[in-house]
């Protein structure tokens, strides 16, 4: 009966097997459809003649004798300085996770311990200024920048970003601390802790893979941000994804498109890292977020 019951189960096993296979195809082909013509001159990688010509390399290797070439890499990080934009991204993504995780983990747990009904009603607020779109923050933010003569530094641009992401954090955060019982820390100030003390030494640890799971969000948010980005930087002080879009060129300058292929594969790269390395901590800090302490 149990081989009977197995082997009509086969069919529909087969059929997730085969859907998911080919969902992944279909998801991960653009990404290594990138990754393959970053190494191709544009006369391939935009062929309107033959697209196999994107396979085969056939005007790479008439220009340069091979059939991949790094040209686009050394264009984008050497002749473009590429690398300056990425270190603004670091620049910008280091503060605004620190600075975000900062307010959001000790405001998260003021809520979440407090008894009064103020607490939700921030919350209720967070959530709509989360959900009103980036670019009204941004045009709020314009005239005193100009007027105050910050406008174009990356600085102004933290500000702008951590202003986006502290409803995220400040809600994801209040999750994570209403699932952890109140009594870890009565008991660790009952031990002798202070509230800040019991916060730090006994919430904070247990709270890792919550504050990993939001901080790589937070992250995500400002490496990936270009409506804010692009309006508050100067050309000079431009992060990955405006100097990707300036690439581009527009219809009445031409753009060296390849750099951009090259430098996306290279923005994309520490992504695919990032979420490998952190994959167990990002889900059971979803998980924990999902299940009551």
């Amino acid at each position: 009966m149990a081989t009977n019951a197995q082997s009509r189960m086969t069919p529909l096993k087969l059929f997730s097997y085969g859907f998911v296979a080919v969902w992944l195809i279909i998801a991960a082909f653009p990404f290594f459809w990138t990754f393959w013509g970053s190494f191709k001159v544009q006369a391939d990688f935009l062929s309107k003649a033959d697209w196999m010509n994107a396979l085969r390399g056939t005007n790479t290797i008439e220009q340069t004798g091979s059939a991949f070439t790094g040209a686009g890499y050394y264009g984008a990080w050497v002749l473009e300085d590429f690398w300056f934009n990425f270190r603004n991204t670091g620049i910008v993504v280091f503060c605004t996770v620190v600075i975000s995780l900062t307010f959001g983990t000790l405001g998260g747990y003021a809520l979440a311990r407090s008894g009064f009904r103020y607490a939700f009603w921030i919350l209720m607020a967070a959530l709509v200024f989360r959900a009103m779109p980036h670019i009204t923050l941004v045009s709020g933010y314009l005239l005193p920048f100009f007027e105050w003569n910050v406008w174009g530094i990356l600085p102004t641009t933290i500000i702008v970003l951590v202003a986006i992401n502290q409803p995220f954090t400040l809600w994801m955060l209040h999750s994570f601390f209403k699932n952890i019982p109140k009594d870890m820390d009565e008991s660790a100030m009952v031990d002798g802790c202070t509230r800040f003390q019991a916060f730090w030494h006994v919430i904070v640890p247990v709270m890792w893979p919550g504050v990993i799971t939001t901080g790589l969000f937070s992250f995500l948010l400002a490496y990936n941000d270009f409506a804010v980005t692009a309006m508050l930087l100067s050309a000079d002080n431009e992060t990955i994804i405006p100097a990707i879009n300036s690439f581009m060129g527009t219809t009445q300058v031409e753009g060296k498109v390849m750099y951009a292929v090259a430098a996306v594969v290279s923005t994309t790269a520490p992504l695919f890292v990032l979420i490998l390395f952190f994959q167990r901590q990002i889900v059971s800090g979803l998980t924990a977020g999902a299940v009551k302490g």
